[in-house]
């Protein structure tokens, strides 16, 4: 019995000092992780400091400045070139961009970026495509669109804001597609739409007519790049049996302009029984002053819910004679209408 208990107490001492012993190592190993960091970037700071004022005399014009980077160490060339990138994302100016390029090449980080491309680690492959992208190296769009396809979102958003910065016709269509990738964010997908203008117009519409299910994200997409060629079509989905369809799509015809057909369509959309259709009905008459009684049928609108009403005043001010007519009668009342159409009024005074 006794020598049970002290057989016992000795294990209890041994799993003592292992525990001991653990919680040693992971401190150790805390404090070496840390120090290894602060290490990293007091180098990180003092690399910067050194080179922030060749980097500011090099894309001035310097030519001897952009020789000294040219030869910049292997150890320092990463530093150096995020110093050059980063700043791009913010500031796209055309010459920043040029002189950028140019000294980038003569650093040989292009080819550096491509290998990048294949690294194994998901910062490196990002960190490669923003440089191609950023430089605008149209060579690299195949890679740039097989990369929309990798494994990590983070890079898959990398290439798309790439492919937005280099605004090839080669990659409309690979763009296109990502319309619906739900993993990208959304304001990145149709920011690539934006940067290819009309150009991917006719992609747009030659899918939707093919893909009804996702033509709320087409109608969205029109309402950036659209044009007069897009009309036809959003007058059709403006009758879609979805209210967001039809919301989105008015809100596009509010771009890309109203004819006749698509003008009496906003005027009875106004009758929807969904607020968000009815406001964009009213957003889309925005300036119509050709025929119909748009300029009536938005003012029974100004005692509507918030968002309508707020619509409903707004294309009202932008109907030359007739709407400052119609919100001048309403100006006398003392409710919602009559506020709107006083802010409405001098808002017009105020700009003229």
């Amino acid at each position: 019995m006794m020598s049970g208990l002290a057989d016992l107490d000795r294990l209890l001492q041994l799993m003592l000092w292992i525990s001991v012993a653990m919680a040693v190592l992971a401190m150790c190993a805390t404090v070496v992780e840390r120090s290894a960091f602060a290490l990293l970037a007091a180098r990180r700071h003092r690399i910067e400091h050194h080179y922030e004022p060749v980097i500011r005399r090099a894309l001035a014009g310097d030519d001897g400045a952009e020789r000294v980077l040219a030869v910049t160490p292997p150890t320092r060339r990463l530093i150096v070139a995020s110093m050059l990138i980063t700043p791009l994302i913010d500031d796209r100016d055309p010459q920043r961009i040029a002189r950028t390029r140019s000294i980038v090449e003569r650093m040989l980080l292009v080819p550096l970026a491509e290998r990048y491309l294949q690294s194994w680690r998901w910062w490196r492959r990002a960190l490669a495509l923003r440089v191609l992208g950023l430089l605008q190296i149209r060579e690299q769009t195949p890679a740039l669109i097989a990369a929309l396809d990798d494994a990590d979102a983070d890079v898959r958003a990398a290439a798309l804001d790439a492919l937005t910065d280099i605004r090839d016709p080669a990659a409309l269509q690979s763009i296109v597609v990502r319309l619906h990738d739900s993993s990208l964010q959304p304001a990145r997908r149709l920011a690539a739409l934006t940067a290819c203008g009309q150009d991917i117009e006719r992609f747009l519409l030659e899918l939707a007519c093919v893909d009804r299910v996702n033509r709320l994200n087409y109608a969205r997409a029109l309402r950036l790049c659209g044009s007069e060629r897009a009309r036809a079509a959003l007058s059709e989905w403006v009758q879609d049996p979805r209210p967001e369809v039809q919301a989105a799509s008015f809100e596009a015809l509010a771009h890309v302009g109203l004819d006749e057909t698509s003008a009496a369509l906003a005027i009875d959309g106004l009758n929807s029984d969904v607020p968000m259709v009815r406001a964009m009905a009213a957003h889309a008459l925005h300036g119509w002053t050709t025929s119909g009684d748009a300029a009536v049928r938005l003012a029974e609108h100004l005692d509507d819910v918030w968002i309508v009403a707020v619509r409903a005043a707004h294309s009202l001010q932008t109907m030359g004679p007739q709407g400052l007519a119609t919100l001048q009668q309403h100006a006398s009342r003392t409710d919602l209408p009559g506020v709107l159409a006083r802010q409405m009024l001098w808002e017009i005074t105020a700009l003229c």
